[in-house]
């Protein structure tokens, strides 16, 4: 028994259960609404696969996003495949949970992010851990106004809401 709890490690396959379940249920009934996402993942994962010139293309990472034209979802424990349409080119990927870096739905503002552990192999690169919650969370829901990238489909703009002020003074006494 260890001394200690990973709650790292706990909180990651949480996250990881969470994708697999929702993916699993886009499989199988469709993506409701305006929920969409965008899933980078490290392209050097030994168990990603995708086409050679889209690793020529996206030697480190590379976002996707399933949303308008995805084709044949497949959701195990270990990860997902789909079929991706890049330029009139369908293309198969399979992507590891472990390979998955960020999971967005930016129709709800929700997002995951996995920090890169010292156990990942597969990573060569160091993680700047100094980042801010307000650094993360711009990295999770500003970035998702433009794709970096991604040759999928356009996704519509969010409707942009202006704030109401609400004066408090008849409340007074």
């Amino acid at each position: 028994m260890s001394k200690t709890i990973d709650y790292g490690t706990l909180m990651h396959n949480a996250m990881r259960s969470l994708i697999r379940r929702v993916l699993s249920d886009v499989a199988q009934n469709g993506l409701p609404g305006a929920h969409h996402f965008f899933i980078t993942f490290d392209t050097r994962h030994p168990e990603a696969k995708l086409a050679d010139w889209l690793h020529e293309r996206y030697p480190e990472e590379m976002t996707i996003v399933i949303q308008h034209w995805f084709d044949a979802l497949v959701v195990t424990d270990e990860g997902f495949s789909v079929t991706l349409n890049f330029g009139d080119a369908p293309e198969a990927l399979e992507i590891p949970y472990d390979a998955i870096k960020t999971f967005v739905d930016p129709s709800v503002e929700f997002g995951l992010r996995f920090e890169a552990s010292e156990d990942d192999a597969f990573d060569d690169e160091d993680e700047d851990e100094d980042d801010t919650a307000e650094d993360e969370a711009d990295a999770l829901f500003g970035a998702h106004d433009e794709v970096p990238e991604a040759p999928m489909v356009e996704h519509a703009e969010p409707e942009k809401r202006q704030a109401e002020v609400v004066s408090l003074d008849q409340f007074r006494k």
